[in-house]
């Protein structure tokens, strides 16, 4: 339980720290992503106002069918891919990426590749 709590307390500090460089605003939101052991989950945010813009994870209904049986990565791609298209069809073209403190490699690079593979500027 120890190593648990020193690894989230890391991950949040991290996260502190690069929040307080990153903003996101209606021109550029802030695409922040969160991933738990079995899902992931991906939001552009307007932080002037503190409202989100797009969302989509693994949960979402529509995307149900493309993802049964496929590992994460792919997962994630197929994500970064569904809120790009989204989000250019709301106009957004450009947008700040938050890691939200994890390691960019994995999960969180598949996730920034689908997005960009979309359209969008990062």
């Amino acid at each position: 339980m120890e190593k648990n709590k020193f690894k989230t307390e890391r991950r949040n500090k991290i996260k502190r720290r690069i929040r307080s460089t990153i903003k996101g605003t209606a021109e550029r939101p802030r695409l922040s992503i969160f991933k738990s052991n079995k899902n992931i989950y991906l939001q552009l945010i307007n932080d002037i106002e503190g409202v989100t813009l797009a969302a989509a994870s693994t949960k979402s209904k529509e995307l149900e069918k493309d993802l049964k049986d496929k590992p994460a990565i792919e997962c994630a791609k197929i994500i970064g891919e569904q809120l790009g298209k989204s989000a250019i069809d709301k106009g957004i073209k450009r947008v700040v990426f938050d890691r939200s403190g994890y390691k960019y490699h994995g999960v969180v690079k598949a996730a920034a590749d689908g997005a960009r593979e979309s359209g969008l500027d990062l």
